[in-house]
């Protein structure tokens, strides 16, 4: 008896080339078995869903038409590139997506040569595949380079800037932009309302087209005079319908809207499209989580759902008694906006994510979500500050870095005063190297005029939320880790803590034991395991490391010969850092051991997995505490 094949044909095509050879009308199918594949495959097996849901049809008009790995495609946010992956050697393989030593939770030249450039963050494919399109050009290649954003991306910063070089160099990049008006949330913001409203016709594009072919097939259309002929026809389109179209003022052809689930039809244009000379844009329209409705209907729970029944289309949420520490943000910062008119928030396209979407629905005056553009949060807080509110902008802490300058340049350097909390610092699991929050005490140590802290638990967060709207703090840094905390009963007074001190947790008096966050809460047994095996250790809050506690390293410096540092941030230029310089300015010479992620670039894993790798878990730890036990 024959074996019943769940997907006769997706199970038959092992690269796109395999795709090429299908005829068209095989397609529609084609997209119908890779949706429910994606569907199977993310109920047991959590990761984007609604993202890759919407971006079926596009991927897989875009390998039939385009002939990958020869031509480049270049992901944005690679949320929603899992049918990229499927379609392109990873199908027997999807089942490890995200798993700690299986693929890539996001495009990565690494794994795959089908990957043109890496994905993990927004707004960066224009960029990169207009750098691929012009080196292109000048080797005279013949291949063909395609950017795919979406996802609110359009948002960001690094997007215009592509955007606006377009025509700097010869180039026939291809630009797919995917509008679903969706980040992780709802877009805001000019950009999107301008793509809501934008239409172009298909007969106007039809005619003009034919001319051009025509024009170009008796020798009269150069490259010279289609550049010129392409702002007339600009100035023209303007004119008749009234409409300035925005990508056509950057020099690129604009083509669409186009339905972005109809298959055959994208087919049909990427084809006509695929070998016009010049920067093109293609827009489509698509429905975040098309084919699941409960995704449809509530993308923003469905952009990253965890497990859920197919059959009920019920998730499966399993949460301990302790609350996330990003609720515990939340909650805190309404009761703060009740105490102080001048407390505003903001965040960049994160208000679900960071729980900011708390205080949006209790003073939605005092809310903004700025979308996907990092930098402009910094110094829009920046401006508000200056105006005299108290704004807390809550940015993940690996996205802050694109902030940086601006945090520098508009923040610091005026000694404002605004709050910046860093959701996601630290190690953050399964979504990889392009978001953990490893960077951020190191990158921030050496900026002048901030505070920088990290609460050991949520009583600890919310007290630092509250010193940091006391008078004339300056721009205040708290990060804080993904997921859950440790305490159930979370709410506490809300006191002031005083800037730049520490506490004792243990006290000890062999080896000085110095943490920052809530890692060193998760290292109290560890402390007890050392005293089981003969080794007494003080166990240090550190709390700030910007300004660092120099009373607790001055006792430390005098009275230990050992010292243990231990931070969920990388070993170079963080608290470690703190304290060896410290040691060596004051002449102390204690043996020290720094802990932290490693000067390496982290791959995905669960925190568990990933904390054994970096020599961060309880074991670790105490081994590196205990090797100074016969010293």
């Amino acid at each position: 008896m024959a074996k019943d094949i769940k997907y006769p044909l997706l199970e038959s095509l092992d690269s796109p080339a395999d795709l090429r050879k299908l005829p068209e009308k095989k397609l529609v199918q084609v997209c119908d078995e890779l949706r429910s594949f994606i569907i199977d495959s993310l109920a047991n097996n959590p990761g984007h869903f609604a993202s890759s849901l919407g971006s079926v049809e596009l991927t897989v008009a875009l390998h039939y038409v385009f002939s990958t790995p020869d031509d480049k495609l270049v992901w944005d946010v690679g949320h929603q590139a899992y049918g990229h992956k499927i379609l392109t050697g990873r199908r027997d393989r999807f089942h490890t997506n995200r798993k700690f030593g299986g693929i890539k939770p996001f495009p990565s030249p690494e794994e795959s040569e089908y990957d043109a450039f890496v994905a993990g963050h927004a707004s960066n494919s224009i960029s990169a595949a207009l750098g691929l399109a012009v080196s292109a050009a000048m080797k005279g290649s013949n291949e063909h380079v395609v950017a795919v954003i979406g996802d609110g991306s359009m948002s960001g910063g690094l997007a215009y800037e592509g955007l606006n070089n377009l025509s700097s160099a010869k180039n026939n990049l291809l630009i797919i932009l995917n509008d679903n008006n969706m980040s992780i949330d709802k877009s805001v913001g000019g950009m999107s309302q301008l793509l809501i409203s934008m239409h172009s016709s298909r007969a106007y594009n039809k005619i003009r087209y034919g001319i051009a072919k025509a024009l170009k097939k008796i020798g009269i259309l150069n490259e010279r005079r289609a550049n010129a002929l392409i702002r007339f026809n600009n100035g023209l389109k303007a004119m008749l319908f009234r409409q300035n179209n925005f990508f056509e003022g950057m020099s690129a052809r604009y083509f669409g809207p186009v339905n972005g689930h109809n298959v055959l039809e994208l087919v049909r244009m990427l084809r006509s499209i695929k070998d016009m000379k010049g920067p093109r844009m293609l827009h489509v329209h698509t429905v975040k989580g098309k084919g699941w409705e409960p995704a449809e209907k509530n993308a923003t729970v469905w952009h990253q759902p965890g497990i859920f029944d197919i059959e009920t289309g019920e998730r499966i949420v399993t949460r301990g008694e302790s609350p996330r520490f990003q609720d515990v943000f939340g909650e805190t910062l309404v009761e703060l906006a009740k105490k102080d008119d001048k407390v505003v928030g903001i965040t960049p396209a994160m208000p679900t994510g960071c729980s900011m979407n708390k205080l949006m629905d209790v003073f939605p005056d005092r809310f903004f979500d700025v979308g996907i553009a990092e930098g402009h949060a910094v110094t829009f807080s920046a401006g508000l500050a200056k105006g005299g509110l108290l704004p807390f902008c809550n940015i993940y802490s690996s996205f802050m870095q694109r902030g940086y300058d601006n945090l520098i340049h508009d923040a610091a350097l005026q000694r404002l005063n605004m709050v910046l909390c860093l959701d996601r610092a630290g190690i953050v699991g399964e979504d990889g190297p392009t978001h953990h929050g490893a960077f951020d005490l190191a990158y921030l140590r050496p900026v002048p005029n901030i505070t920088i802290s990290s609460p050991y638990d949520e009583h600890e967060l919310r007290r630092l939320m509250y010193t940091a709207t006391q008078p004339d703090m300056g721009t205040f840094v708290i990060r804080y880790p993904r997921g859950k905390g440790s305490l159930v009963d979370w709410r506490c007074p809300l006191d002031t803590v005083e800037v730049g001190t520490g506490r004792k947790i243990t006290d000890g008096k062999d080896v000085a034991f110095l943490t920052i966050g809530p890692i060193g809460k998760q290292m109290e047994d560890v402390v007890k395991e050392a005293a089981k095996l003969g080794v007494s250790v003080a166990h240090y809050d550190m709390r700030f490391l910007k300004p660092v506690d120099e009373n607790i390293l001055h006792e430390v410096g005098e009275k230990f010969k050992y010292v243990v540092t231990l931070e969920d941030g990388t070993v170079k230029g963080g608290l470690g850092s703190a304290v060896v310089e410290y040691m060596a300015a004051k002449g102390y010479a204690p043996k020290i051991k720094i802990l932290g992620i490693p000067d390496a670039f982290v791959e995905h894993g669960t925190p568990e997995q990933l904390y054994k790798v970096c020599g961060m878990d309880k074991e670790s730890v105490l081994a590196a505490i205990m090797e100074f036990k016969n010293l």
